[in-house]
């Protein structure tokens, strides 16, 4: 059974194909970090926020509307019930428009949202278990529209673990290009030795066994016992600085530097202890009848 409360259910559409579902936010609500706010220093009072208008002073929320500032100082007033014609109807669809490969939409466009989406009821698990295994084995991602709020996004849907996972993207006019950027990283020529030191820190740092879990907000951790510490009373001290900021050196030098920090973070790895092959074990029975 799913953790947690679904945020969304609907449909998943694909030509003909209707499959119900029920969508779980992805990211845990512990996540979050620890949010403060704001006191006033000689009282400790919270700091409240009103709404004001230079010349009538404080506004009731009733006495406000939105428009937009066209030129300076001047503005054109959109009511909210023209906001509303705009708005896309809810179906209550995820309306596959296309089937494309994995690496049709760069990483750059995800917005870090995404919903793990569940069959919803008996009669949405077999086209469920057919979508899945068909982008599965196909190697394919579903992109889709789904509205939300009034408003058409844009989603990938995605096989992983058993589950269709609906991953939010971005429009293609909200992500700046690439290009923009390219006068302020110039290409450079690197030498051999420096391309080949570098590709030997590559491989001495890469690691086949790596989880994501091992990585850890200690920040959160930090900022909950500092807080704790202040609610039980306690002094709060500045933690010792653990080493100096490294120096500027030149690329050589700090290919090299960061190599052997490599190696030596390699070698404090326990070894994994692997069975002895056939040779071997021929070699140290000879030695023991030797000695």
């Amino acid at each position: 059974m799913a953790a947690g409360r679904s945020v969304w259910s609907g449909f998943i559409r694909f030509g003909l194909v209707s499959v119900p579902v029920k969508a779980y936010t992805a990211t845990s609500s512990a996540g979050g970090g620890i949010s403060l706010n704001q006191l006033h220093r000689e009282c400790n009072s919270r700091i409240n926020y009103k709404k004001t208008c230079p010349i009538h002073g404080e506004v009731k929320p009733d006495e406000i509307v939105s428009g937009y500032e066209f030129s300076k100082g001047q503005y054109v007033v959109v009511e909210p019930a023209e906001i509303e014609k705009l708005r896309a109807a809810n179906e209550k669809a995820i309306d596959v428009k296309a089937f494309v490969s994995p690496d049709e939409v760069d990483a750059r466009y995800f917005t870090g949202k995404t919903w793990y989406l569940l069959p919803d009821g008996p009669v949405a698990v077999k086209p469920y278990a057919l979508m899945y295994k068909t982008l599965d084995e196909q190697s394919l991602n579903g992109f889709a529209q789904v509205v939300i709020g009034g408003k058409v996004q844009l989603m990938l849907l995605r096989p992983m673990s058993n589950l269709l996972v609906g991953s939010y993207i971005s429009y293609a006019a909200e992500v700046k290009n690439p290009s923009e950027f390219e006068a302020d990283a110039p290409k450079v020529e690197v030498s051999p030795d420096e391309l080949k030191l570098a590709k030997t820190l590559t491989d001495a740092m890469k690691m086949s066994d790596f989880d994501l879990a091992n990585y850890k907000d200690d920040y959160t951790d930090k900022m909950t016992q500092l807080i704790q510490a202040k609610v039980e009373g306690k002094q709060i001290v500045a933690p010792p600085v653990s080493e100096e900021e490294p120096q500027v050196i030149n690329l050589m030098d700090a290919l090299k530097k960061s190599l052997e920090q490599a190696k030596k973070t390699a070698s404090a790895k326990p070894a994994k202890l692997a069975a002895p092959s056939v040779g071997t074990e021929a070699k140290t029975a000879r030695k023991r009848k030797t000695s």
